[in-house]
């Protein structure tokens, strides 16, 4: 990237996004700070698709295991009584197949966005990962309050609205994996052309 108003970024709105009609407040929140949609879509993703946007590296998994070993240890559940096992590993498949079984449960909708420091900006809008830590002026802030302590407890992802890339290299990937060899349509905001 020579400059960072080149910068391109994938924002996925998750299925409890697009069922609770939230998508046009995501888009709005996006433009209003100046950021351009260059491409959008709406599908229903296969079980193929999403098992290959989530990471399967042995170590990833394993993470994943941890947080949530981490996540009844702070709340004072009992991992083994409710997952049947402490082992990070097995924890972390189990997780990871929670996502899958989430992600295909209804239609997402994805977009490619450009504008300066996209990347960060969209995170920055989206707010923490975990809606019930993310402050109110954030999407999850101010429409999840989700908690991976429900999340786990109920055996299911956490409904945390948005997927959004947390580097230039994973935005990359994740573009041409959700939308193939679609065009991206560029075009000078009427913003854009004042810093012209």
């Amino acid at each position: 990237m020579s400059n960072p108003r080149e910068e391109i970024t994938f924002l996925m709105v998750k299925p409890d996004g697009v069922k609770r009609g939230l998508t046009g407040e995501i888009i709005r929140r996006l433009e209003q700070v100046g950021l351009k949609i260059v491409a959008l879509e709406l599908q229903k993703p296969s079980r193929k698709q999403v098992d290959d946007h989530y990471p399967k590296a042995p170590n990833w998994i394993h993470r994943l295991g941890e947080k949530t070993l981490a996540t009844y240890e702070k709340f004072g559940f009992d991992a083994v009584k409710e997952l049947g096992t402490k082992d990070a590993g097995k924890i972390g498949i189990m997780v990871r197949k929670w996502l899958i079984d989430f992600m295909t449960s209804a239609p997402v909708v994805i977009m490619a966005i450009k504008g300066v420091h996209a990347v960060a900006m969209v995170r920055k809008l989206a707010g923490n990962t975990m809606p019930s830590d993310a402050p109110l002026g954030t999407i999850r802030g101010d429409f999840s309050v989700d908690s991976a302590a429900a999340a786990n407890r109920e055996k299911r992802a956490v409904f945390n609205l948005v997927h959004a890339s947390e580097t230039e290299e994973e935005a990359i990937h994740e573009i041409k994996h959700w939308f193939g060899k679609s065009v991206i349509h560029d075009y000078d905001r009427t913003d854009d052309e004042v810093f012209k």
